[in-house]
């Protein structure tokens, strides 16, 4: 398989983690069950969304679930910052979705990278990453205690189910997810597909509001 085909194949599952707890809370149990409804948004973010103690690069500390994704469309992709391969070229990518979102970006939508290397990606490193990069208000560059970033790591789905493979942390950089956790939508996809798809994509997890936007603007996608 070629390394394109690889990262499509990826990027096709990316969402996957997401999309099983949807359908099994589909399966309503009846009113005489003895077991609980669970609703679907609690078992989702039971299952995937760990609230964890993060460090930000502007030194701040928050609360994996309930300061940065509870309520928010959000993105996610994972970075280290000295890394020499995919993580500027993706990150410059997003830096050109920044922008394009325009006034929602920090509103209603955020940006989130994940440390792959915590032990290495300081705050004063992450904040050098972000300075580079010349990053907007609304994006955060996230570290925390090395078994935790594993564990947020894995939840995410930013794994490779061959055990050589995931190894090697440059292979969990070129994917991004993205979701509107109030309405239970997930997606994900390359992280360098062009910035006007990506944010193509997002928007229509925000349906029915994108719908509302465009028409007040007089068109239809």
């Amino acid at each position: 398989m070629t390394d394109s085909k690889r990262r499509n194949l990826v990027a096709a599952l990316g969402a996957a983690p997401f999309v099983l707890p949807m359908l099994t809370a589909a399966q309503s149990v009846g009113t005489g069950s003895k077991f609980k409804v669970i609703p679907s948004r609690e078992r989702i973010r039971d299952r995937y969304f760990p609230n964890l103690s993060l460090t930000t690069h502007e030194g701040r500390t928050v609360r994996f679930y309930d300061d940065l994704v509870k309520d928010k469309i959000v993105v996610f992709n994972m970075f280290y910052a000295k890394c020499e391969g995919i993580c500027s070229p993706v990150t410059r990518n997003l830096v050109r979705v920044q922008k394009l979102l325009g006034d929602r970006m920090g509103k209603d939508i955020f940006i989130y990278s994940f440390s792959l290397k915590p032990k290495d990606d300081t705050v004063p490193a992450m904040k050098h990453y972000a300075q580079m990069h010349k990053v907007k208000p609304g994006w955060l560059f996230l570290t925390g205690e090395p078994d935790d970033m594993e564990l947020l790591r894995r939840k995410l789905g930013f794994v490779d189910p061959d055990p050589e493979v995931d190894k090697d942390l440059s292979n969990h950089i070129g994917v991004i997810k993205f979701g509107n956790e109030p309405l239970e939508r997930w997606g994900g996809c390359p992280g360098m597909k062009s910035p006007d798809s990506i944010v193509e994509a997002i928007s229509w997890i925000d349906w029915p509001k994108n719908q509302t936007s465009l028409k007040a603007k007089g068109g239809t996608r």
